[in-house]
């Protein structure tokens, strides 16, 4: 990396690096025969502040999941939410001027866990050393896994349900 800002660029991929460590999001495995692992890449981004000025670096670490092959690295996917459900939750929350709150979940799809065995090439500046061999086999989603967003989204039902929300059956986001 030749930028000019490279020494900060590294640290936002440490930090990347460390909050997949703290997630467990893969173990390091010898690829068996047959195995196709999936690659990865980095993308980067600034945040801006309100001036305009760089106020961060973001790292992100991402799967190609373009290189999955349906029904072997993934099953069926669905869309998780309705376009017309969230219009309709607005015009009544505009109706009732209700307070419309939204979150953001850190690393949110590093909490969904993978039903399928994936295994990723390891990270660009991050091998391990002495394993250089090995894959990455992934135990939770990471951003760019085609099942990334439904993974996300089963883990999120399953905990809220946990507070004793229940499901819409016309649209399981609500």
């Amino acid at each position: 990396m030749s930028d000019i800002d490279s020494d900060k660029w590294l640290e936002a991929m440490k930090s990347q690096m460390n909050s997949m460590g703290s997630n467990q999001v893969w173990t390091l495995v010898d690829p068996t025969k047959g195995v196709r692992p999936v690659g990865c890449k980095w993308v980067y981004k600034h945040r801006l502040g309100a001036d305009g000025e760089v106020t961060a670096f973001k790292a992100r670490l991402v799967a190609k999941g373009y290189t999955q092959r349906p029904g072997v690295d993934f099953g069926d996917l669905f869309a998780s939410s309705m376009a017309k459900s969230i219009w309709i939750l607005l015009a009544i929350a505009a109706w009732y001027d209700y307070e419309i709150w939204q979150m953001d979940v850190k690393m949110a799809f590093l909490n969904g866990f993978v039903e399928e065995e994936i295994f990723m090439d390891q990270p660009e500046g991050f091998t391990a050393v002495g394993e250089e061999q090995k894959v990455c086999r992934l135990q939770r989603s990471i951003y760019g896994l085609r099942q990334a967003s439904q993974s996300w989204n089963t883990r999120f039902d399953k905990v809220i349900r946990g507070y004793d929300f229940i499901k819409n059956d016309y649209d399981p986001c609500i």
